[in-house]
């Protein structure tokens, strides 16, 4: 999916994973993680790419939204 961002400035964090062939229930957690990044203040949107590296990227309109 790609992140429907406002025009810049905003702020990316990256989290970057090694994925194993044990899930582990990473994916429930990543889909619980984006939920609830979804539901701060100051959240812009997520993309993200999974294959032997997960590499998710979230967007926030300010440093401070990414503090909370």
């Amino acid at each position: 999916m790609i992140a429907n961002t406002p025009q810049p400035p905003y702020y990316a964090v990256t989290f970057t994973s090694v994925r194993t062939d044990i899930d582990n229930g990473y994916s429930g957690m990543s889909d619980l993680m984006i939920n609830l990044a979804g539901r701060q203040e100051g959240f812009l949107g997520v993309e993200s790419a999974r294959n032997e590296i997960g590499i998710t990227v979230s967007y926030w309109k300010d440093m401070e939204s990414i503090r909370k």
